[in-house]
Formats: structure tokens, sequence, C-alpha cells
């Protein structure tokens, strides 16, 4: 009778538990199944991603091509060219007789990619000084929370204003104010979350084998703290959108003649009896950010058990 050996048992070591991050991707494909909004969500924000990559192909002009003679023309308004044939203007079009659906339609070229950038950049930070905070503890915990807690002070917009309008008025300066403003939040969800997890059995296994910090923070503190995060982030895509399009709205974001949308909704203010100026860019803001919190919503609502089963 042979005797089986342990040697190999002893020598595995201990298997840790799937992370969050595993588990919402699991929960996330069952929640697409029986939550439509996150469906619906998902089609419109896929829909906006394929409009604004292939522009050029939709677009029926330039976006910067004027045309004053066909100034504030109602949408479906058709017009006869030079060489006989016509053209149709389907949403209309602005005070210097530009093409509103093209603009709507390349304004997705501007407004999606700059609210990605923020969160993208602003999680990523946040995410990183949080992390550091919760797990060394002391020190850096205490001066890297008042660093975040000073931004945390002053209201979202009004932060963002006073950095725009002290870098100057462009696009870069917006993003980059806006990551400013977003960065503090996810540090604090970030921190309080490594503090959680960091005197787990897993973590004090890890330290225990001799893992260095680095290793036990990204590789096995991180994982398990990050779906909390990625709900946020996917909520605060929208809010990054509304609250680019407020700064270019005021004055502070794209340059006046770039087809955004909320510079486009401030030019439209203007001229408020033509409606279809501010009409269809504000559409265009307002079912890009109703998608994404849509998406975030049904996220959470995988992440929180309570919610999911209530």
């Amino acid at each position: 009778m042979t005797q089986t050996s342990n040697s190999n048992v002893a020598t595995m070591p201990a298997e840790l538990p799937p992370s969050r991050f595993q588990s919402l991707l699991r929960a996330i494909f069952f929640q697409l199944r029986k939550n439509p909004l996150i469906t619906i969500g998902l089609l419109i924000v896929v829909g906006w991603f394929l409009v604004s990559i292939f522009a050029p192909l939709l677009a029926t002009t330039e976006p910067l091509a004027q045309n004053v003679t066909n100034r504030l023309l109602t949408p479906g308004t058709t017009v006869e060219l030079s060489d006989g044939s016509t053209f149709t203007y389907h949403m209309g079009t602005d005070e210097l007789g530009r093409d509103i659906f093209t603009r709507v339609v390349y304004g997705g070229r501007i407004t999606i990619p700059a609210g990605l950038a923020v969160i993208i950049i602003g999680s990523i930070l946040g995410t990183v000084v949080g992390a550091i905070a919760g797990y060394a503890g002391g020190l850096w915990d205490e001066l890297l929370m008042r660093i975040s807690e000073l931004f945390l002070a002053f209201p979202t917009i009004i932060l963002a204003l006073a950095v725009t309008a002290a870098l100057g008025p462009d696009l870069n300066n917006a993003i980059l104010a806006l990551v400013v403003v977003w960065w503090p939040t996810y540090a604090r969800l970030v921190r309080s979350l490594v503090l959680e997890i960091k005197s787990q059995e897993f973590v004090e296994a890890a330290r225990s084998i001799g893992a260095p910090g680095r290793y036990i923070v990204f590789r096995t503190i991180l994982p398990n703290a990050i779906a909390p995060a990625i709900v946020l982030a996917t909520l605060d895509i929208g809010n990054a959108i509304l609250t680019f399009a407020g700064l270019s709205f005021l004055g502070l974001g794209a340059e006046p003649s770039s087809p955004e949308w909320g510079r486009m909704v401030a030019i439209g203010i203007d001229f408020f009896d033509q409606w279809w100026m501010w009409l269809y860019p504000g559409l265009a803001i307002a079912s890009l950010v109703m998608a994404f919190n849509f998406i975030g919503d049904g996220l959470r609502d995988v992440s929180d058990p309570r919610t999911r089963n209530g």
C-alpha cells in the first residue's frame, strides 16, 4: 500500500479568495440579462462611440464650414446648391450657417474623450494615492488625506472654474482642472477599502512569506478593492461629461468655434427662439449622461448585495 506524499501539499501557497473584481465581472454578465437599463445604457454609449469614430462618414459637411446665406435655417430645410442639386439641413443651421447635424456628430469627438480622460486619469491618480495612504499609514496617511480634504473643501464646479481660469481657457486645461477636482474622491474611497482589507488573513499570509510592500498593495490588496472604484468611475463619467460641457458653456473649455456640445448650447442660448441650436447638442449631452448613469446604477446594484436582493 503506497502512502501519499504530503510534500507537495506543504509547499503549495495558500489559495487566495477570488477578488472582488472577478466577482464583479461575473455578476455583470448575470445582471446584463436581468437589468434592461444596463443594456440600454450600453447601447447608447456604444452608439455614440461609433458615431464619433465614423463622424467623417456620417457628417454631411465640414463642422467649421460657414455659409451665412443659409444661417438660422429650421430643421429639415432643403436648399438648392449652385450645381443644381439639393441639400437638406436635417437639424438646421446656426448663426453662421454651419450645419448643426455635422457639428453634433463631430462634437462627440471632443466631449466623450474629455470626460473619459478626466475619469481615467483622476481615478488612477486617486487610487494610487489612496492605496499608499491606506497601506503606509502614519505620516503619509495624514499628509495625503489632508491634501485631498483641501481639494474636497471647495464645490466641484467652483474649483474647476478657478483652476481653468488660472491656467487659461483651453481644452487641455479644462481636462486638467477636472482631474484636480476628481482625484480626491477616489483617494478617500480606496484608502478606506485598503484599511479594511490589509488586516485580512491573505494579506498577512503575503507578508509572512516576505512579499514586498509594492507587491502586496498592487497585486494582493488593490484587486480586492477596485470594484467599488470601478462603479464610482462609471457613474462619474456622466458627471465629468456634464461638468466639462458646463465649463465650455461658460467659455472655459473648448475654443469658441469648435463643435463642442456645451459650447453649442451656450451659443444657442443667445438665439433662444432658434430652439434647434441648443436642443440637439443638449439632447446629446443628456443621452450620454443618462446612459452612463444607467450603467453605473446597474453596476452599483451588482456590487451591493443588499440593493441587488432588494
